[in-house]
C-alpha cells in the first residue's frame, strides 16, 4: 500500500498578475525524503513554494499538503502553516533581536509555553545547527553561513513535519554551502522530516536528494531519482545540467512562447 504523500499536486495551474507561470503540474512528494526541485532562475520554483504555503491559490487544479487541501480560510491556513518550516532566501532574521530571540519568535508567537521551556527549546534548536555558542550574538555579527543556520533553527522551532528550502545556498561560499546541505540531510534523517529543496545549484543539491524534479518552460520536464536525472537524454534536462546557453530552455523570458 502506498504511503500518504506529504505534498500532492493534481493538474495545477499557477498564475501571477494574470500570466500563467506554471501549468499542468502533477507532482507527488513522498513523506520522509528530500526532494530537489531544480530549474533555471525565473522558471517558477518559488511560485511553486508559494502554492504549498497558501500564499498563492492555484488558478486550476488541487494542492494538498500534509494530507489536506491547502485552505483558503485564514485561521485554517495559519494552522496548516504551523506544520511547515520555511527557510527563506534572505534568511528573514530580525536585526534588532539576538540569535536566541530570533529562534524563540515562533515559540512565543504560536505557543503558551513557559519561558524556561522556551529557552531550553531554543538552546536545543541552536545546538542542532551547531550554533548554541552564538545565542547572544546579533545577525550583523554572523557570517552568511551562520545566519543561514540560525534561520534554519528558527524554521525548525515548532517541529514542523515538512520543511521548504527556497534557494538555501544563495550568497554562500562553497564551504558554507557544503555545511548547510549536509545539515539539511542530517536533520531530515534524524528528525524524520520531509524536505523540499528549491535550487538551481545542481552539484550541491543532488547528492542529498532522494528524488528530483526539474522545472523549465512553464512545467515539469523531469520527475524521478537523481540517478535517472543524470542519465536522462531529455534536451531540457541536458541543457540545464550542462549549463548550455542554446537549447529548448530560453535564456530571456521574452523569448518564451506564451502559455496556452
Amino acid at each position: 500500500m502506498t504511503a500518504p504523500a506529504a505534498v500532492q499536486l493534481r493538474n495545477v495551474r499557477l498564475e501571477r498578475g494574470g500570466r500563467t507561470v506554471l501549468r499542468d503540474l502533477d507532482l507527488r512528494v513522498a513523506r520522509g525524503g528530500v526532494t530537489a526541485v531544480l530549474g533555471p532562475s525565473g522558471c517558477g520554483k518559488s511560485t511553486l513554494l508559494a502554492a504549498l504555503t497558501g500564499e498563492l491559490a492555484p488558478a486550476a487544479g488541487t494542492v494538498e499538503v500534509l494530507g489536506q487541501p491547502v485552505p483558503r480560510q485564514r485561521r485554517a491556513l495559519l494552522e496548516l502553516r504551523k506544520g511547515i518550516g520555511v527557510l527563506l532566501q534572505n534568511n528573514g532574521l530580525l536585526t534588532d533581536l539576538t540569535v536566541a530571540e530570533n529562534v524563540a519568535l515562533p515559540l512565543r508567537a504560536h505557543t503558551a509555553l513557559p519561558e524556561p521551556l522556551v529557552r531550553r527549546l531554543v538552546a536545543m534548536k541552536l545546538h542542532a545547527v551547531g550554533l548554541r555558542a552564538a545565542a547572544e550574538r546579533y545577525p550583523r555579527e554572523l557570517s552568511g553561513g551562520m545566519a543561514r543556520r540560525v534561520a534554519l533553527a528558527r524554521a525548525l522551532a515548532l517541529d514542523p513535519p515538512l520543511m521548504l528550502y527556497d534557494e538555501p545556498l544563495t550568497g554562500l561560499d562553497p564551504i558554507a554551502s557544503g555545511v548547510v546541505m549536509a545539515l539539511v540531510q542530517r536533520l531530515n534523517r534524524t528528525l524524520g522530516l520531509t524536505s523540499i529543496v528549491v535550487s538551481h545549484h545542481v552539484r550541491e543539491t543532488l547528492p542529498i536528494a532522494d528524488h528530483a524534479v526539474v522545472i523549465a518552460n512553464g512545467g515539469i520536464v523531469f520527475d524521478g531519482t537523481p540517478a535517472e536525472l543524470m542519465a536522462s537524454p531529455d534536451p531540457f534536462v541536458r541543457q540545464f545540467l550542462h549549463g548550455a546557453p542554446d537549447g529548448p530552455i530560453a535564456f530571456d523570458a521574452a523569448e518564451r512562447p506564451e502559455a496556452a
